[in-house]
């Protein structure tokens, strides 16, 4: 973006330059690259599997996203439900559905909005939408809150503390309210309209000015990474989602909000943030070819295992050792998952050495152990 003055002030948005943040492009080529090259691996991988497997995939990554993006802000949501309200919504068999919950419906509208109509503009209706959903009785807690509408300010200015009462400490104050319909609608125009460099680079950029902003009483947060998914899924060119930033961040909570508090009261030059937002998008992406190649690695196997008779306890076993079970597998360990005898334990691994499903550890000890013969 365009260089500015910095006239330092206390907060980003009070300097002189905002909102025209820069960043030094030849120090964000390398992590740019990777990031790339990581997104072209997993998307081709993604195209050589079934539509199912797409379909599983892509349920699992934005149940993901579902959860952790609340999760950021301290809030836990259901899983199963998570995952039934997405499945309903995406027309996928999953099975038994969990009941409906009306607040996590909103997440699931506002995540699957912003990702799967990625191409739609992002309008002040549609925010006001998205924070509509996300709080459909119109109080956060017990706290009542304007929904569908800018804050007001009414209670005082909008800022990020933490700490008890009486030793509260405010990490960040945003702009006033009454600067709120200039500053969204300038946003929103530069959202739609820049071509302003690396579409990853737009989706940081466009995190950080939203959650700078934060125009909302509440969902400040999950509706800047609602904002950044959108960003992204535009530059996969893909509604379908293989990677989850939100989980991402959520493992990385605490160095996300530092990185958010520094460049939030730093100059006008974002580039750390920029470089730790694809560091972070980075290491999403390889978390999802792990995941897919341990996807893809249990399928191969059951493919190959799939014509013998196993009981339920060594299909469940065998499962866990697929997942990484922790630790060397023994006769005993075995007898306490599957809670079973010794001997029932020691029948049932002697079956498998003898399918070609599991051999004798070469690695030594005082106990014999076994692991699994995975196929090529």
């Amino acid at each position: 973006m365009d260089s500015g003055e910095n006239d330092e002030g206390l907060y980003i948005w009070e300097n002189a330059g905002w909102p025209r943040l820069r960043y030094d492009l030849t120090l964000l080529a390398a992590p740019l690259a990777a990031v790339h090259a990581a997104q072209g691996h997993l998307l081709g991988r993604m195209a050589d599997v079934g539509l199912s497997q797409r379909d599983a995939t892509t349920l699992r990554v934005l149940t993901d996203d579902v959860v952790k993006t609340s999760e950021i802000e301290g809030e836990r949501l259901n899983t199963e439900t998570v995952r039934s309200s997405i499945a309903r919504r995406l027309g996928l068999d999953i099975g038994a559905l969990a009941p409906a919950d009306r607040h996590v419906d909103g997440v699931v509208d506002m995540v699957l909005d912003a990702t799967g109509a990625h191409a739609q503009p992002l309008t002040r209706e549609r925010l006001f939408g998205w924070h509509a959903a996300l709080f459909p009785t119109g109080y956060s807690g017990l706290a009542p809150i304007r929904t569908g509408a800018w804050r007001d300010d009414a209670s005082g200015p909008m800022q990020v503390v933490s700490g008890p009462i009486g030793r509260r400490k405010v990490h960040f104050e945003a702009p006033p309210a009454v600067r709120l319909e200039a500053e969204m609608a300038r946003f929103v125009e530069w959202f739609e309209l820049s071509k302003d460099g690396d579409r990853l680079v737009h989706a940081g950029l466009a995190h950080l000015w939203f959650v700078t902003l934060h125009p909302f009483d509440d969902g400040n947060g999950r509706i800047a990474r609602a904002v950044g998914d959108m960003a992204l899924a535009r530059a996969d060119r893909s509604a379908q989602r293989f990677y989850s930033l939100s989980a991402q961040i959520q493992r990385e909570r605490k160095d996300y909000y530092e990185m958010l508090e520094r460049t939030q009261k730093g100059p006008m030059d974002v580039t750390p943030w920029l470089t730790w937002f694809l560091g972070c998008l980075l290491r999403a992406v390889e978390g999802a070819e792990a995941s897919l190649s341990s996807v893809l690695g249990r399928s191969r196997a059951w493919q190959r295992w799939a014509d013998l008779p196993l009981n339920e306890r060594q299909i469940k076993l065998v499962n866990r050792l697929l997942d990484g079970l922790e630790g060397k597998l023994t006769s005993s360990k075995w007898a306490a998952i599957a809670k079973c005898s010794a001997d029932t334990a020691l029948r049932d691994i002697s079956e498998l050495v003898a399918r070609g499903v599991l051999k004798k550890s070469e690695s030594g000890g005082r106990s014999t152990s076994y692991e699994l013969i995975t196929p090529p």
